[in-house]
């Protein structure tokens, strides 16, 4: 998103927390975003920045940031407790394996049968036809 938006663009994020996972974070995408004259909205805090912002506005950035922020930390904690309860009641399995890692192992397993294959043929030179035979 910073290498595409240009100055005079505005960028609307649903929430805060969608934009960055900390306060620091936050505050260094909405001055990079504002010192190249783009507008940010944040639609669920109904806050909007631009590079002329008051006082009070950098003060409304930084503590709906850390409630944002606050408010990451206590679901990540809650979904740690909930795998914890989970994993002993046996029903945690964790979560699928991405597509790139299957196709990975599934590259790495054809591989490796083709190698057996090629291994087979110079180790078992004679083949056995069992194509039906032609009469003529």
């Amino acid at each position: 998103m910073m290498a595409f938006v240009r100055s005079g663009d505005t960028v609307v994020v649903h929430s805060m927390d969608r934009l960055a996972r900390n306060l620091d974070d936050l505050r260094h995408i909405v001055q990079a975003l504002a010192q190249r004259s783009v507008r940010i909205e944040f639609a669920k805090e109904c806050l909007t920045f631009t590079g002329e912002d008051s006082p009070m506005a950098n003060l409304m950035l930084s503590v709906m940031g850390a409630f944002a922020e606050f408010e990451r930390a206590l679901i990540r904690e809650r979904q740690r407790e909930s795998i914890v309860l989970a994993q002993q009641r046996g029903a945690y399995r964790g979560r699928k394996p991405a597509f790139a890692m299957t196709y990975r192992c599934a590259r790495q397993r054809a591989r490796s049968q083709q190698q057996m294959a090629a291994l087979e043929r110079r180790e078992c030179p004679m083949r056995v036809d069992f194509s039906p035979p032609h009469f003529s």
